[in-house]
């Protein structure tokens, strides 16, 4: 089992790679989505928010290229870390993969290219969420602990996705006026089973885990599109469909224990016993979808020590970051945040 850390685009600096060594965390999961640009509402070194209007605009049209990659990656390993995986496709890239839509084979075509860019490059995993509506509806404030910034959510989110959104950003602003026609459950899968059956060979040849995340928030419908993984039960779905070694879970706790349905730690325990864990994301919340609070990662509803015993007695192997966690009142709230997480899971692992 390995500490790591997850660093959006912007924050994929070295004083932040020096920050997560500081921390003992050994690795870094990288996101090379930029989420916050043209975003009204996201803070610089938080969650990206946003409403009706999602995250922000998509503006990185153009598939990353080996040379990135091979840069990042010596970036990060230049400061004594390692780079675990990236996590999430830019919607610039997969939109009609998603949407069922008229490029769907062209862009498909793209994600093999990139694969084996990630592959060439070392990097052994990519995280991704097959999801239209994205991650939507949830509200900020001061929920965690001593009045700690936190998010959370207050119901269901039924405002239509917009045409030229997808994933919670915008593909393309000069879309026409109008929403996403409504699809079903079914015609999401049958998409999904396309990507997987497609992606996984590919991945399987260039040393790369496609690693899944759970919708978050996770509910049946949101935005009026239907969801994936919205109980523990659905992975099982997933894995039926292609049962290759590069199938695996981008495993987050915090959204799992949002689920009304299931067992959180049978489920660790028996998906990580299958090696179908690629990395964890480790945070806590209060309550259930669509009500619930983000918490620090030592006041949730999740036990982190029989979590952490779990891990350790079926031999994880793989990276546990603290995902996101309540901002700390303070000069640096989210550097703050964090070093409490993180120091919070190196102690349950040392011990």
């Amino acid at each position: 089992m390995k500490l790591g850390l997850g660093l959006y685009k912007h924050m994929l600096t070295p004083d932040n790679f020096d920050f997560a060594r500081q921390c003992g965390a050994t690795h870094i999961v990288a996101h090379l989505v930029d989420y916050f640009h043209g975003g009204k509402d996201n803070p610089a070194q938080n969650q990206p928010t946003g409403g009706e209007t999602g995250w922000g605009i998509c503006n990185d049209t153009e598939l990353w290229s080996l040379d990135l990659l091979l840069s990042l990656k010596q970036r990060i390993n230049d400061a004594g870390l390692e780079l675990a995986a990236i996590e999430n496709f830019d919607p610039a890239h997969w939109y009609d993969v998603l949407l069922d839509g008229p490029k769907r084979d062209e862009q498909m075509e793209g994600l093999k290219i990139l694969i084996h860019r990630i592959g060439a490059a070392g990097i052994p995993v990519m995280g991704y969420n097959f999801s239209i509506a994205g991650v939507a509806g949830r509200i900020t404030g001061p929920f965690a602990r001593g009045g700690a910034v936190s998010v959370g959510m207050d119901g269901t989110f039924d405002v239509p996705v917009p045409n030229g959104m997808v994933w919670n950003m915008v593909y393309d602003p000069d879309a026409p006026k109008g929403t996403l026609p409504e699809i079903t459950s079914e015609q999401l899968w049958r998409s999904f089973a396309f990507f997987l059956n497609e992606l996984l060979p590919v991945a399987e040849q260039a040393g790369v885990v496609l690693a899944a995340h759970p919708d978050d928030p996770p509910l049946p419908t949101l935005r009026k599109q239907p969801r994936l993984v919205y109980q523990p039960h659905m992975y099982q779905r997933l894995i039926d469909i292609n049962s290759s070694p590069a199938n695996q879970f981008e495993l987050c706790l915090g959204t799992m224990a949002e689920m009304t349905e299931g067992d959180l730690y049978d489920f660790l325990d028996t998906y990580t016993k299958q090696n179908r864990v690629a990395y964890i994301h480790l945070r806590s919340v209060t309550g259930k979808a669509p009500h619930y609070r983000e918490t620090f990662i030592d006041e949730g509803d999740i036990d982190m020590v029989k979590v952490i015993h779990i891990l350790r007695r079926n031999n994880f192997q793989g990276v546990v970051v603290p995902d996101h966690t309540p901002q700390m009142t303070c000069s640096a709230p989210w550097h703050a945040g964090m070093a409490h997480a993180l120091g919070y899971i190196k102690a349950l692992m040392d011990c």
